[in-house]
Parts: C-alpha cells; sequence; structure tokens
C-alpha cells in the first residue's frame, strides 16, 4: 500500500500526536474547577492588598527567590509582583508543599507545560508577573519553581500564614 503523504503524513500523524499529549495535560494548577486551591484563593483587587515584591535569580550563586520567606495574617491579600531576574524561565507556583510535589512530578513528564493561573505563572527571562492571593487558610504554604531541576536547585520559598 502506498502512503500519499509519505514523509509529510509521518510528520502530520507525529505532530498530531504530540499535540493529543500536551492536550491531556491539565490546564489548571491545583483548582478543581477554578473552586479549589491548597494556599488560599485568588484575591479581589476592590479590596485592599499589600504588595510584595519577589525577585527571581539564577546564575553562579544558584537559583533561588528574594525574599524566600514571608509572614501574613489570616484574610490578609498580597499582590506578588514577581520579577524574573534570571537567564531562564522561571515559575512562582503558590501552594502547599504537597501539592507542589505532586504537581513536580507532573511538569517531569510534560516538562515544556506553562502557567498562567490564579495562583502560578511561568516568567521569561527579564520578564515579570504579579498574582492577586487572598490567604484564608492558615499554615505553611509554599512558592516555587517547578520547572525540572530548578526547585532542586533551590527554587522554594516559604509562606507562614498566621
Amino acid at each position: 500500500m502506498r502512503f500519499p503523504f509519505r514523509k509529510g503524513g509521518i510528520v502530520l500523524l507525529a505532530f498530531a500526536a504530540l499535540a493529543a499529549g500536551a492536550m491531556g495535560a491539565p490546564a489548571r494548577l491545583y483548582a478543581h474547577a477554578g473552586e479549589h486551591f491548597s494556599a488560599g484563593e485568588p484575591g479581589d483587587p476592590t479590596k485592599p492588598f499589600r504588595i510584595v515584591r519577589i525577585s527571581i535569580h539564577d546564575g553562579k550563586g544558584g537559583m533561588g527567590y528574594t525574599p524566600q520567606t514571608l509572614e501574613v495574617h489570616l484574610g490578609e491579600q498580597i499582590k506578588f509582583i514577581i520579577w524574573n531576574d534570571g537567564i531562564y524561565n522561571h515559575e512562582f507556583i503558590l501552594a502547599s508543599t504537597a501539592d507542589n510535589l505532586k504537581h513536580a512530578a507532573l511538569m517531569k513528564k510534560y516538562p515544556d507545560m506553562e502557567h498562567d493561573d490564579p495562583n502560578g505563572k511561568t516568567i521569561g527571562s527579564y520578564n515579570s508577573a504579579e498574582i492577586l492571593w487572598r490567604f484564608s487558610k492558615k499554615g505553611t504554604f509554599e512558592f516555587s519553581c517547578l520547572i525540572p531541576g530548578h526547585r532542586e536547585a533551590g527554587m522554594i520559598g516559604k509562606v507562614v500564614v498566621k
């Protein structure tokens, strides 16, 4: 049997298979129908908030965030302004440690996954992003970069909600 699109058909089929695989990846981080997040909930821009600037860095000194630790009050809204001062793409994903570890395992399967969710952003080199977040749960949460190898290189920060 002859295939009319021999080389092109194979490339097209391979592309379709890759696209289907990517479509099977979860589109949102940790939210079930946009209703549940482990570290609180999306903020309300019509209500007061505090601005916290987070700097992402990579290079000879390693990868990380500045500041690495943040303390907030229960019910407080924080507008994170995140600046990636590194040469690589990075993420800021706000969730419980358990949820971030679970999603980090998924990122190993889909390493090119990018995030633009209420609790997580992929930020290009020398770019910024913002997240408005209301901390409606007490506890210790984290922000981390789930791009394979980045968390392991030190890209983890902590938020303590009192």
